[in-house]
């Protein structure tokens, strides 16, 4: 191991990156499948259960309850997901059809309506050293308001016929992600001070939940087939979309931050939760709102940017996380 860290080091390559392009590899050669899959849909579920319990528990109260009033950071992040997003969708029309073809860019606009990330925005912005506890609240805001609003900007903006949505992923979003984290605050004045000194251990936990994550969802997009049929000036020409849309996301979340003046812990929070797009909610979503034959070229946008902000996100969240604490601004007032 130690000889494959220092070569990549000679390559200037991150590890960790290099983890995540060889998770997409094995996916793509050996994709989970059957009982395998199932087994994995059931260890990611403990993962992640696991994993917001430690967040709660490492984080003091006063933190968390600083985090659910910071509405400044809240709201920023809701508008640019839903609102910010959407306007780019509607930028990228005149694509059609000469670049991209109608269910490829009905695909961009279901992309740019769905909520955030819960899970990859947490861990990216607790490895970056951002504000965990925004990102929690933020995070999980952006799911609870995107069971609505997503469906209902998808049937408006791309006429996606008869949608709708169900209580069971609002009970599954407080069941799978608040209930443990309140568990782990709760639990957080026996075992806070215990959690917090293994915080390296955390971190590379953290990190294999995510690789857990990249696996386990491109395994479903090929084994759905969702690349079949398509050219590959086709793809190419959506993929350089797909990096465009998260480019600029990245660019006015940043500006957006540096105006609003928040605090660096903030300005990684807003990073993450504003760029980042759930592939979780997407694909279930996408059954609802569109006929079966369609799915899988719809939810192809997503697969690509969902990779893509991983990658992009987590050599990101490395950089931030080598910065030095003494180069963070002022607090912001929140």
């Amino acid at each position: 191991m130690r000889i494959i860290s220092a070569t990549l080091a000679r390559l200037h390559i991150d590890p960790y990156i290099a983890a995540i392009l060889c998770s997409v590899g094995i996916a793509a050669m050996f994709p989970a499948d059957g009982g395998f899959a199932a087994v994995l849909d059931h260890a990611g579920t403990v993962a992640i259960t696991l994993l917001f319990f430690l967040y709660g528990a490492r984080l003091r109260t006063a933190e968390t309850l600083r985090g659910l009033g910071h509405w400044r950071l809240h709201t920023a992040i809701s508008a640019v997901t839903f609102l910010v997003f959407p306007a780019l969708a509607l930028f990228c029309l005149p694509l059609v059809p000469g670049l991209l073809s109608e269910p490829l860019y009905q695909g961009v606009v279901f992309l740019c309506v769905l909520p955030s990330t819960v899970q990859s925005s947490i861990t990216l912005t607790s490895i970056g050293r951002g504000n965990e506890a925004g990102a929690i609240c933020s995070a999980s805001l952006s799911n609870l308001l995107g069971v609505v609003i997503t469906p209902l900007l998808a049937t408006v903006l791309i006429s996606a016929g008869d949608g709708g949505f169900s209580l069971e992923s609002v009970r599954d979003i407080a069941l799978r992600l608040l209930l443990p984290f309140l568990v782990g605050q709760a639990a957080q004045r026996w075992i806070g001070d215990a959690v917090r000194a293994r915080r390296r251990a955390l971190s590379r936990y953290d990190r294999a939940v995510i690789l857990l994550m990249v696996y386990t969802a491109f395994s479903r997009g090929v084994i759905n087939n969702v690349w079949d049929g398509l050219a590959a000036t086709e793809i190419g020409v959506l993929a350089m979309v797909i990096a465009a849309l998260l480019a600029v996301a990245l660019a006015l979340t940043a500006l957006i931050s540096r105006v609003g003046g928040f605090s660096r812990p903030d300005h990684v929070t807003m990073l993450f939760c504003g760029s980042q797009k759930s592939l979780a909610s997407g694909l279930p979503m996408a059954t609802v709102l569109f006929a079966d034959a369609g799915v899988s070229t719809v939810v192809l946008p997503l697969m690509l940017y969902h990779q893509l902000q991983l990658l992009v996100c987590s050599w990101l969240a490395q950089r931030f996380a080598a910065t030095p604490e003494a180069a963070e601004p002022a607090p912001a007032a929140a």
